[in-house]
C-alpha cells in the first residue's frame, strides 16, 4: 500500500485505489454504508480499473474507514491491489455514489457467478416475501456474474440482464445505497424478471406450472433438460436405474459416472462420506462437483458410477435447483447437456436441436447466456482442496505470476482445453471448454477467446500454443497473424503451470505423468523427470520407451499396451496369461509383429499407458469407453488396507537421462496374474512400486543437480493413492513437494504454463 505524508489540518482526505474483483459483488454499498458510519464525505466510483474512493473527515476517522475497506470488504471481493494517497481536501457536503469511469485501461476483474446466499434462500421460501418460490432470486452477495457479463465496467446495460426493464420496486431497492440489491445487476422479480418456460422438443408449452411439471416428469422416470448458469444440464432421479440407463443410451455415455446434486448437506451425508474440508468445498460460494467416497448401500442408481467409489456430489446454487430438490428428490443426475466430447449446450434453439432424441422436455428461462460455463469438478487430497476442472464459480478469477510479462494469449492442448490471457502479473485461465474434436468444440474455442479480449480489452502481443504441429490449438495459432509464436513442449507447460501457480520461479526437479505429449524428440512423451523453470528445461529421465502399436487405438485398447510392456519385459518371448485368453491367436501374432518391426507403433514413455497396461494384464479393464477409464478403474481396485507390498522398479543411466525401467514390475504382474492373485492387490503393488521408484529417481537427481524442490503435475497426478503416496514418501527424504491446487494438474492447467513460459522467452 503506497501512502504519502498525511495533511496536518483538521480534515484529512484520501484517494482509495482498489483493483481486484471488485464490481458486481456490492463493494460500492459496502464502501458508501461504511463512509457513513465513519462520518466521511467524498465519494466512490467504479472505473475499468476497479473502485476508486475519495474520502474526507476527521483523520482518525478516514484512518478508521481505510482500515474497513482494508479488511471487511463483501464475501464476494477479492483485493488484489490497494493504494491510498492523500489529496487536498474539497469540503464536500456528502458522500455519495458516482457514475461509472470509461476511459482507463481496463483492469477491473469480474466476478465469477456465485452460489444463491443465506439471505436470498430465506426469501425464497418465506410465504410473505415477494420473491416467494421466484426462481432468479439474486442479491449483491450472489448470483450470476461471468455467465451473463458482456463487457465492463459490470453495469446492467453491460449484461443480459438489459433485456428486462426494472419494476418500480426492484428499481427502488437497486438505487438504494442501504439495500443488499443496490446496483446488484441481475437484481428482478416475478414481475419484472426472467421466467420459466416449460417446452417439449418441438418447443411447444408443456403444462401450466413449468416447475411442477418439470418435477413429476423426473419423477416418472423421463430425461429433462434445464437450464442453468452456464448451460443446461440433463437431469434424472438418481434412484431410478431405467431412468439413468436411459440417458446413457441416448447421450452416448456408456460408463464414465455423472455428477449429482442433493438438497443439503444431510442428503450428500447419506450417500458419501464428507470430512471437514471436503464439507467446506461444497458449502463455498463457488459450490463445485467434488469427489467423495460412497457409502456402502446407498440409494443411488448402480449405473451413476459405475467402477467407482467415489460420487461426484454438488449442491443447489440457483434457486431454481433448489426448488426443484426442496421436497422431491434424494438426489439428481446432472449433466453437462451435451453428446460426448461436445461442448455443453447453453442457446435455447441450439439446445432443442442438439439435444432432441435424449431430451424428453426443455425447463427453459429467457435469461439469455452471454458465456457458457461447465461445473467445475474438485476433490481433497492429501488435505487440501484440488480442482480438477476449473470452470464455473471460478472462471475469471485472475492467478498471480511471479513477475509482469507481456500480454500472452496461451491457446493450451488438445483435450481438456483452456485458453490464458495475461495482463501484467496476472493470468486469466478461461473455464473449461472440451476436447478439440469437432467443429462445436473449435466454435467454442474462438468464442472465449474473443470474450475474454473483449472483458479485458487486451490484445496480445505474443500467441503460445503446443510444440504438437496437429493439435487444432497449434493450427488456430498459425491463423493469426502479425503476432510471434512460440511452441511450448507440453510437459514443460506443465511444471511451469504449477510452479506458477505458487508464484514459484523454479528450478525444480518436475515430475510430470500424464497420457501423451509430444516430445522433443518426435516421440510420445508422458512420464518425464524434468530439471527445469519458467524459462528452460532438460529432460534428465523418464520412463524406458515402449511401441505403441496402433497409435490411438492403443489408448481405446490397453490390451495392446500390456502386450508391448510384456514383449520389453520377456524380450518377445509372452508367456500364456489370461488378459489374452479369448484372443485371437492371429490378432496376437499381428500385433507382436507390428511391435517389433515398429509399424504404426510409435515410441512412448507415457505414464498413462503405463497404467492401462498393467490395468489390462491385472485383469482390470481390456478396453475403455473414456479417457482414463482404466487408470481409474486400477485404483478404485486398491484394497481399503493395501499393506506396503510392492513391484520393483529398475533404475538404468542412459544417454544423459535416467531410465525408469518398468520390465520386472511386469514380470512381477505376469506371475501374479498366473497365479490368480486379486487385481486390487497387484493394483496396489504397482502403485506403491511406482512412488518408491518416484523418490528413487528423485534422490538421484538431487545427488546429481543440488535440488530438493519437487513439482508434480500431469493428469496422472488427479490419482489420490499416488500423489499421497508420492508426496508422503518425497517428504520423508526432504524434498520440498510443490503440487496443484486452484489450477487442474491434467491438460486444463496447460495454457498457464505456456503462457508463463512463452512470457518469459518472448
Amino acid at each position: 500500500m503506497s501512502r504519502t505524508p498525511a495533511s496536518k489540518s483538521d480534515r484529512l482526505r484520501r484517494r482509495i485505489d482498489i483493483e481486484g474483483i471488485v464490481q458486481g459483488v456490492g463493494f460500492r454499498p459496502f464502501v458508501y454504508q461504511a463512509a457513513l458510519r465513519n462520518g466521511m464525505v467524498g465519494f466512490v466510483l467504479n472505473n475499468p480499473r476497479g473502485v476508486r474512493i475519495e474520502a474526507e473527515g476527521a483523520p482518525h476517522l478516514v484512518e478508521a474507514f481505510v482500515e474497513v475497506l482494508r479488511t471487511e470488504y463483501p464475501p464476494l471481493a477479492f483485493i488484489s491491489r490497494f493504494s491510498v494517497d492523500d489529496l487536498e481536501p474539497a469540503r464536500d457536503t456528502e458522500f455519495c455514489i458516482r457514475s461509472s469511469e470509461h476511459d482507463a485501461e481496463v483492469k477491473a476483474q469480474i466476478a465469477p457467478d456465485a452460489s444463491m446466499c443465506d439471505d436470498c434462500r430465506a426469501e425464497l421460501f418465506d410465504p410473505n416475501d415477494r420473491r416467494f418460490r421466484y426462481p432468479f432470486i439474486n442479491c449483491t452477495n450472489c448470483g450470476p456474474r461471468y455467465t451473463i457479463v458482456t463487457g465492463v465496467p459490470y453495469d446492467r446495460p453491460l449484461t443480459t440482464m438489459a433485456d428486462f426493464p426494472m419494476c418500480p420496486a426492484c428499481r427502488a431497492e437497486y438505487e438504494d445505497p442501504l439495500s443488499r440489491r443496490f446496483h446488484a445487476q441481475p437484481n428482478a422479480c416475478p414481475e419484472c424478471g426472467p421466467q420459466l418456460r416449460l417446452v417439449d422438443p418441438s418447443g411447444r408449452g408443456l403444462g401450466n406450472d413449468p416447475l411442477a411439471e418439470t418435477i413429476r416428469l423426473l419423477q416418472e422416470g423421463k430425461v429433462v433438460a434445464i437450464k442453468g448458469l452456464g448451460g443446461y444440464h440433463l437431469a434424472v432421479d438418481a434412484s431410478n436405474e431405467d431412468a439413468v440407463q436411459t440417458l446413457r443410451r441416448r447421450k452416448g455415455r456408456d460408463e464414465k459416472p455423472f455428477a449429482l446434486m442433493v438438497r443439503d448437506l444431510e442428503s450428500a451425508d447419506r450417500l458419501v462420506r464428507v470430512d471437514d474440508k471436503e464439507r467446506r468445498l461444497l458449502l463455498g460460494i463457488e459450490r463445485p462437483i467434488v469427489l467423495l467416497e460412497q457409502r456402502i448401500g446407498n440409494l443411488v442408481a448402480p449405473s451413476v458410477a459405475p467402477g467407482n467409489r467415489y460420487l461426484g456430489i454438488m449442491l443447489p446454487y440457483t434457486p431454481l435447483h433448489d426448488l426443484l430438490l426442496a421436497e422431491s428428490f434424494a438426489a439428481l443426475v446432472m449433466t453437462s447437456a451435451n453428446f460426448s466430447d461436445e461442448p455443453i449446450a447453453f442457446e435455447d434453439e441450439d439446445a432443442r436441436e442438439r439435444l432432441t432424441g435424449i431430451a424428453d422436455a426443455f425447463l427453459q428461462h429467457n435469461r439469455r447466456i452471454h458465456t457458457r460455463t461447465d461445473d467445475s469438478i474438485a476433490r481433497v487430497m492429501g488435505g487440501e482442496a484440488l480442482l480438477l476442472r476449473r470452470s464455473r464459480g471460478y472462471t475469471p478469477r485472475s492467478i498471480f505470476l511471479p513477475a509482469v510479462q507481456p500480454q500472452v494469449l496461451a491457446l493450451g492442448a488438445e483435450l481438456k482445453s483452456t485458453v490464458c490471457l495475461t495482463q501484467d502479473d496476472r493470468a486469466y485461465l478461461s473455464q473449461h471448454i472440451g476436447d478439440l474434436k469437432n467443429l462445436e468444440t473449435d466454435q467454442a474455442f474462438t468464442g472465449v477467446i474473443d470474450h475474454l479480449k473483449t472483458i479485458f480489452e487486451l490484445q496480445p502481443e505474443i500467441i503460445a500454443h503446443d510444440l504438437h504441429p496437429d493439435y487444432a490449438s497449434s493450427r488456430f495459432a498459425e491463423t493469426i497473424i502479425d503476432r510471434p509464436k512460440i511452441a511450448v513442449q507440453h510437459h514443460h507447460a506443465h511444471l511451469a503451470s504449477c510452479l506458477a501457480e505458487h508464484g514459484e520461479t523454479g528450478p525444480a526437479i518436475g515430475v510430470i505423468f500424464d497420457g501423451i505429449g509430444y516430445g522433443q524428440d518426435g516421440t510420445i512423451w508422458g512420464g518425464e523427470f524434468l530439471l527445469g523453470d519458467l524459462a528452460s528445461y532438460q529432460r534428465v529421465g523418464h520412463l524406458k520407451q515402449v511401441p505403441l502399436p496402433g497409435g490411438d487405438a492403443s489408448t481405446r485398447e490397453p490390451w495392446r499396451m500390456a502386450l508391448s510392456y510384456l514383449d520389453l519385459a520377456f524380450a518377445g518371448d509372452i508367456p500364456d496369461l489370461p488378459f489374452l485368453f479369448g484372443r485371437e491367436p492371429a490378432d496376437v501374432n499381428l500385433l507382436q509383429k507390428m511391435i517389433r518391426k515398429k509399424i504404426n507403433s510409435p515410441l512412448t514413455s507415457s505414464c498413462g499407458r503405463l497404467f492401462d497396461a498393467v490395468a489390462a494384464l491385472a485383469g482390470v479393464r481390456q478396453c475403455v469407453n473414456y479417457e482414463g477409464q482404466a487408470a481409474l478403474e486400477l485404483e478404485m481396485s486398491i484394497p481399503t488396507s493395501p499393506g506396503d507390498d510392492n513391484y520393483d522398479f529398475s533404475l538404468e543411466s542412459g544417454d544423459e537421462v535416467l531410465l525408469l525401467d518398468p520390465s520386472p514390475v511386469f514380470r512381477a504382474v505376469a506371475e501374479d496374474s498366473r497365479r490368480g492373485v486379486a487385481p486390487g492387490l497387484i493394483s496396489s503393488r504397482f502403485h506403491i512400486g511406482l512412488a518408491e521408484a518416484v523418490r528413487m529417481v528423485c534422490e538421484e537427481l538431487r545427488s546429481v543437480h543440488k535440488l530438493d524442490c519437487v513439482v508434480l503435475s500431469g493428469g496422472v497426478f488427479q490419482n489420490r493413492f499416488l500423489t499421497e503416496r508420492v508426496s508422503q514418501l518425497l517428504g520423508k527424504s526432504n524434498f520440498r513437494v510443490i503440487r496443484h491446487s486452484l489450477v487442474p494438474p491434467n491438460d486444463g492447467g496447460i495454457a498457464l504454463g505456456q503462457a508463463v513460459i512463452a512470457g518469459r522467452v518472448g
